[in-house]
C-alpha cells in the first residue's frame, strides 16, 4: 500500500506495510530513497499520519537530496532485470533446494522467485520457500547458506537455539558464511 506526504511544499510517496505482528510505529528510510512504514494492522489512518506530520522535519533531511526520477530509472531497470533473470533462477536454486532437501529429509510446499529488497529468502508455515532472484547471482556456498537457513524454517519456524544447532549441523561454517552474505547488497 502507498502513500503521499507533502512536507515544505514537496510530495514524497511512502509505502505503507501493516502488520499482524507489529506493536508500534516504525520509519524506514534507506540510502536508495526508500522510505517505508510499517504500522500495527489495526492502526488508524489519522494515527499513521500525525505520526509522520511529527517526523516531518526528520522525513525532509533524509529526502531532500533523493533524485526520485533516477531512483525510478534504476527500479524499471531492475524490474526488467528480474523479469529476464527469474527463470534461470528459478532453475539454479530449484536445483540446489532438490539436492538439500533430499540429502537432509526436508519436505517443502513450492518454490517462489520473488524481487525482493530486504531479504534473500523465507519460508512460510505453509512449507513454501521464496528466494531472491539475484541469489542465483552468488557463489555457490552462499546461496546452500541461505537455501539451508530457509530448508532448517521447515523445522524451526524462528531463530532459536534449536534452529542454528540444526543448521549447525548441516552447515558447521555456517557463521562465517553468514557474514560473507552481509557483503553482498541487495538494494545494487
Amino acid at each position: 500500500m502507498y502513500g503521499k506526504i507533502k512536507i515544505n511544499g514537496k510530495e514524497f510517496e511512502y509505502t505503507l506495510r501493516k502488520r499482524k505482528g507489529t506493536r508500534r510505529m516504525r520509519l524506514a528510510i534507506y540510502a536508495d530513497g526508500a522510505f517505508i512504514v510499517s504500522a500495527p494492522k489495526w492502526y488508524p489512518v489519522y494515527a499513521i499520519n500525525k505520526f509522520l506530520e511529527d517526523k516531518a522535519e526528520w522525513i525532509f533531511e533524509k529526502l531532500k537530496h533523493v533524485d526520485f526520477s533516477e531512483l525510478k530509472k534504476k527500479m524499471e531497470a531492475d524490474s526488467a532485470r528480474y523479469e529476464s533473470s527469474k527463470k534461470n533462477a528459478k532453475e539454479i536454486i530449484s536445483q540446489r533446494v532438490e539436492f538439500w532437501a533430499e540429502r537432509y529429509g526436508f519436505a517443502y510446499n513450492r518454490i517462489a522467485i520473488r524481487n525482493q529488497r530486504t531479504c534473500w529468502g523465507s519460508c512460510s508455515r505453509r512449507g513454501n520457500l521464496n528466494f531472491n532472484y539475484k541469489l542465483a547471482d552468488l557463489p555457490q556456498e552462499l546461496q546452500d547458506y541461505v537455501i539451508i537457513h530457509e530448508l532448517c524454517h521447515l523445522k524451526e519456524l524462528n531463530h532459536s537455539p534449536r534452529f542454528w544447532n540444526l543448521v549447525e549441523k548441516i552447515m558447521p561454517d555456517h557463521k562465517n558464511l553468514r557474514k560473507k552474505l552481509k557483503r553482498h547488497n541487495l538494494r545494487s
